[in-house]
């Protein structure tokens, strides 16, 4: 729930609303970010089986999700510095509150909905415990990268323009 929480507090503040400086401090923090958790949480990742099939899927959803989250941003040159800037609205935000919610809902669920069945699931399909987390965390970790990573290439290629001064800044 820390890390459903981390990432959608980050990415909400970061990109919602218009005129959004793509900066250094934007692109580095989710990646630094990253960086500490998966350390942090990731301790043995499946290497085989279901648990690696569940793992991979989850990082094709997140990279999905990821592009997704960026197709609903625009990117430009902002009229008043000529810098790389982006504009997420509405559609944004649900995108990232539904999905992070989904995922705080599975996590809830999986204690106090159905922890049963979810159990018999695990043990008929040999999936571990670690490999369920570790797939949850990746899809966290695939859509936060890759809305970065793409968000930077994108600013990177952005035709910059000269700033407007004067009454027609305004």
């Amino acid at each position: 729930m820390i890390i459903n929480g981390a990432v959608l507090i980050a990415v909400l503040e970061a990109d919602l609303g218009p005129h959004r400086t793509i900066g250094k401090l934007r692109v580095l923090r989710p990646l630094l970010m990253t960086a500490a958790i998966v350390p942090l949480f990731i301790k043995s990742p499946a290497t085989h089986g279901t648990g690696l099939a569940l793992e991979l899927a989850a990082v094709v959803a997140g990279l999905l999700v990821g592009l997704l989250a960026t197709a609903l941003t625009t990117v430009y040159a902002s009229p008043t510095t000529g810098s790389p800037v982006s504009r997420a609205g509405l559609g944004y935000a649900a995108l990232w509150i539904a999905v992070i919610g989904a995922r705080a809902a599975f996590s809830y669920g999986s204690e106090h909905w159905f922890a049963q069945r979810l159990g018999h699931w695990m043990a008929d399909h040999r999936v571990t415990p670690d490999a369920l987390t570790d797939a949850l965390l990746l899809m966290a970790v695939a859509m936060t990268l890759t809305r970065t990573l793409t968000l930077a290439t994108r600013a990177a290629t952005t035709v910059r323009r000269a700033p407007v001064t004067g009454p027609a800044a305004q």
